[in-house]
């Protein structure tokens, strides 16, 4: 779990959706339901490796000598969602532009590609109450979030859900195609017009292609993941260590 989990931090790092030291995704240790791991608080993404990562309980404090603080937003956010849904073992959160962007506008996410047909009627919103340092801001992550593998921070960013972090960090990727495409098709209404939009009962189908593995689909992450491996130890082998 450690090296998939800092493999996660380089390749978030790789696609530039990673904010300096800031952002944060955890994965929960396996065989607990009260402990995670979590990136050290001052490292980029592009410097994680598997051992520099803080093993914390749900209150965010350290389990292991560390001389590594962590993140306050961190285990608010994180600790949050772990205590609820002990079916994400990974939750992955960053502020990229596009999905700031995407965040701020009231439909989020809209079915305007492929890409963003995996999160038609799957998507969640939390409303913006400053930054996430208050605990009792939890019970309304829990809230808001249900049984959705992605929920739109407004004004602030995304957070992805995922079985292993390969699928956390593959969600984020569609996610991220998706609002891009959104934002490019939105910035060209001006001269091409209003965007062909298909029809919900379409929109839901493709949905549930991706969610219901039809075909040859797998779950998010299950394909990429050792291809993804084998370029990071062509690259950066360190992450590992």
């Amino acid at each position: 779990m450690r090296v998939d989990l800092a493999a996660c931090y380089r390749l978030v790092a790789r696609l530039g959706l990673d904010d300096m030291i800031y952002n944060h995704i955890s994965a929960r240790v396996p065989g607990t339901r009260d402990q995670f791991l979590i990136n050290p608080y001052g490292l980029l993404f592009e410097e994680i490796t598997a051992s520099s990562l803080v093993r914390i309980d749900l209150e965010g404090r350290k389990l292991d000598d560390s001389p590594f603080d962590v993140n306050v937003a961190a285990f608010v956010i994180h600790g949050a969602i772990h205590s609820a849904r002990h079916d994400a073992q990974c939750v992955l959160h960053t502020h990229s532009n596009a999905s700031v962007a995407i965040s701020a506008q009231r439909d989020g996410l809209l079915p305007l590609s492929q890409f963003a047909m995996r999160f038609y009627r799957r998507q969640a919103f939390h409303a913006y109450e400053g930054v996430a340092i208050d605990i009792a801001e939890q019970q309304r992550l829990i809230d808001d979030l249900g049984e959705h593998p992605v929920m739109l921070m407004r004004n602030h960013g995304v957070l992805t859900l995922g079985r292993t972090p390969a699928e956390a960090f593959m969600l984020l990727y569609y996610f991220e195609r998706a609002a891009r495409i959104q934002l490019d098709i939105q910035a060209a209404i001006a001269t091409a017009g209003e965007p062909v939009v298909p029809d919900p009962a379409t929109s839901e189908y493709a949905a549930r292609q991706f969610w219901e593995q039809h075909g040859d689909i797998l779950i998010a992450g299950e394909r990429e993941w050792p291809a993804l491996l084998r370029k990071l130890d062509r690259d950066t082998p360190d992450y590992r260590d």
